[in-house]
This record gives structure tokens, C-alpha cells and sequence, in this order.
């Protein structure tokens, strides 16, 4: 019974030690979003317009 009660006891003792921790930090630095897009959008319009004028019905080309 003495057994019993003192391993009782040291798992009483030592178990808290295993309960883990979780702890939420801020950053030193503050976080950092690089937004270097290129829009090209309106070149492939001014292109695409071109091309269809190109190869329209009245062009003659064909």
C-alpha cells in the first residue's frame, strides 16, 4: 500500500512537468507583403485589337 501511495505521489508531482505550453508572440519585425505586380493588361488589348483589324473581313487580306 506504501508502494502504491508513494508512486501515487510522484505521478501527482511529475505530471504537471509534462502538460505542454503554448504561447502566442508577436513578431519583432513587423510582417512584410511585397505586392510588385506587373499589369499588362492593356497592351494585350491594344495587340488583340490590331489583330482583329488585321484579319478582319473588310481588310482584304484573305
Amino acid at each position: 500500500m506504501i508502494k502504491q501511495l508513494s508512486t501515487a505521489a510522484l505521478l501527482v508531482l511529475f505530471l504537471p512537468a509534462c502538460t505542454p505550453k503554448v504561447q502566442v508572440a508577436l513578431p519583432a519585425e513587423p510582417i512584410n507583403i511585397n505586392l510588385n505586380v506587373k499589369i499588362q493588361h492593356e497592351i494585350y488589348i491594344k495587340v488583340d485589337k490590331q489583330l482583329d483589324e488585321l484579319f478582319s473581313d473588310d481588310s482584304g487580306l484573305f
